[in-house]
């Protein structure tokens, strides 16, 4: 028997505008609400994760942050 989905927890988030447009367009094409997207990209993280680039990923991200800050 699949598990209930009970979104139980809320918390304030600050996303930028092309994470949040992104965020959106997925929940969109997947049918979901975004609350149900974040759910779903976060429990199945490990098995949609490209290893190879997510490294690499989040270091040009930390690199450029303080810069997208301003």
């Amino acid at each position: 028997m699949p598990k209930r989905l009970r979104l139980t927890r809320r918390f304030p988030v600050a996303m930028s505008e092309d994470g949040y447009r992104r965020l959106k367009r997925f929940a969109r094409e997947a049918g979901l609400d975004e609350g149900e997207a974040l759910s779903f990209l976060f429990e199945n993280f490990d098995s949609i994760l490209d290893e190879e680039t997510f490294g690499h990923r989040l270091r040009l991200f930390n690199s450029e942050l303080e810069a997208r800050k301003r």
